[in-house]
């Protein structure tokens, strides 16, 4: 049996909703795309960015936990949660978000 998104360090049970969410539902698929790919889909999936939830991400598939970077690793990462969460609020929208712009309802993308 496949292991659950939350098996993967710094990574609670909660999480397995928002990744499934996202067309995420096993740890493997997590390991597969990614850090930065996984993140970008759970932002195109609704969730709100968060920077900290973006390094427990990167620290747990490294097998670290969440708060052991130093103030460089740190830097790193911030400037490529930001250019994820850019890259993900300048995405064209999803089809469900499309037909609901078309009829005039705005979908928030900033959360």
């Amino acid at each position: 049996m496949s292991e659950p998104v939350s098996a993967i360090r710094n990574l609670g049970p909660a999480s397995d909703a928002s990744f499934a969410h996202a067309g995420l539902h096993t740890a493997a698929q997590v390991r597969e795309l990614g850090a930065d790919a996984t993140y970008a889909r759970l932002l195109a999936a609704g969730s709100r960015p968060h920077f900290i939830a973006y390094y427990a991400l990167v620290m747990g598939l490294q097998g670290r936990p969440w708060n052991d970077l130093d103030a460089s690793e740190k830097a790193n990462l911030r400037t490529r949660f930001d250019q994820i969460v850019a890259e993900a609020q300048s995405a064209p929208l999803s089809g469900l978000a499309r037909e609901l712009d078309a009829l005039g309802v705005r979908v928030n993308m900033d959360g």
